[in-house]
């Protein structure tokens, strides 16, 4: 059995960091939006996270222009390859816009992107609260696609794993899948007839 052709080390560790950091980042969008108690730590918390999460995306891209996936299956429909691609594009897409339609908002309203302690960064777009009305709307139905395509990237993700379980999630998985062990050796295979002339 040849072993399971998987992305290199850097995708997968790109790949888990930043899951675990945009599912943080929904559930601070999500209680943002429900506890005004602690809006403000969240939004101390969010700010510095989406511009990590940007710097990771761009990480990743570059990764992944030196070192290509693996490819699909061969058996895959078609439609499905299509569909992996583009929900890929999409990802990408949505991973770069989402941060920096953050921080332009933030800008157009002259909210400070404070990362930590001084380190601020500068605005990328002049005042306007026009604008910023505008960004914050598009940020909010730009997060709710984000939130679609990962369900969607998770559904195939159980599909590959668990129903056609063609090696698709293995090359993704931070751990090595273990081939199936060689059957133990059993005893010398005898044919009928010596068996009936052994004593």
């Amino acid at each position: 059995m040849t072993e399971t052709a998987r992305f290199d080390r850097p995708a997968r560790l790109l790949h888990w960091t930043m899951a675990g950091l945009i599912l943080a980042m929904l559930l601070i969008g999500v209680a943002m939006v429900t506890s005004l108690a602690d809006y403000g730590a969240l939004v101390a918390l969010h700010r510095p996270l989406g511009i990590l999460i940007l710097l990771l995306a761009g990480l990743r891209l570059a990764n992944r222009r030196r070192h290509a996936p693996p490819p699909l299956p061969a058996d895959l429909p078609g439609w499905q390859k299509r569909a992996a691609h583009g929900s890929h594009i999409l990802l990408y897409g949505l991973m770069l816009a989402m941060p920096l339609i953050g921080w332009a908002m933030l800008s157009a309203a002259r909210y400070p992107v404070v990362l930590a302690g001084p380190l601020v960064l500068p605005p990328i777009l002049p005042q306007d609260p026009m604008l910023y009305a505008a960004l914050r709307r598009v940020h909010t139905a730009l997060a709710y696609g984000l939130f679609a395509v990962i369900l969607a990237h998770l559904a195939a993700a159980l599909l590959h794993a668990l129903v056609r379980r063609d090696g698709v999630f293995a090359s993704m998985a931070p751990w090595r899948s273990a081939a199936p062990d060689a059957a133990p050796p059993g005893p010398p295979h005898r044919s009928l007839e010596s068996l009936i002339r052994s004593p």
